[in-house]
């Protein structure tokens, strides 16, 4: 879905159709359970951490800046969701995902035998990228398989640009070290 559109679905939401809040809860409801399902890894947890997402953006819409992506913000809601819940919970934080191939985005698989060995190299990435400090990791998520800009990475995490830059490189780094063979600490 375009920014465009999602902008008028957002002013026609704040103009009081109610209804249309549910297009972007379907478009994004996947994203924001799997960022739940990274930090509890629980599915059930994650799933009532997500409704409480949805229902703190549907409370906050007003406060979107309409002239920047929807998404962005919306992950950075749900990220301040659960880091509330982890505090609430006194839980340390733990990264989990459910699928390897999520960090595989469709439009880097463009054949079956590229696909498939596309999945190997994604799952191998992967697994050295859950093996990151989380501070890394989220970095990563959010750019690669997000494709946030280094000032959404920045607003998301709540940090610099140039921090962002740096767990970006430094993440880099250590999946790189870790996916020929290496140990990086």
């Amino acid at each position: 879905m375009k920014e465009k559109r999602k902008a008028e679905i957002v002013r026609d939401i704040l103009l009081g159709d109610v209804q249309s809040f549910g297009i972007l809860v379907r478009e994004y409801q996947r994203p924001v359970f799997n960022l739940m399902l990274r930090m509890t890894g629980d599915a059930e947890t994650a799933a009532d951490l997500s409704q409480e997402a949805f229902a703190r953006a549907y409370e906050k819409l007003e406060t979107f800046n309409q002239r920047r992506r929807f998404f962005p913000w919306l992950y950075t809601l749900a990220l301040n969701v659960a880091r509330d819940w982890f505090r609430k919970e006194g839980r340390d934080r733990h990264i989990f995902v459910e699928d390897a191939t999520e960090m595989i985005r469709d439009e880097d698989v463009p054949d079956e035998p590229k696909s498939i060995n596309a999945r190997i190299d994604g799952a191998k990435a992967f697994d050295a990228v859950m093996e990151l400090d989380p501070k890394y990791r989220e970095a990563l998520i959010l750019r690669y398989r997000h494709d946030f800009t280094m000032q959404e990475i920045a607003n998301t995490l709540g940090i610099s640009v140039s921090a962002a830059k740096m767990r970006l490189s430094r993440g880099l780094d250590m999946v790189r070290h870790r996916f020929t063979g290496g140990t990086h600490d």
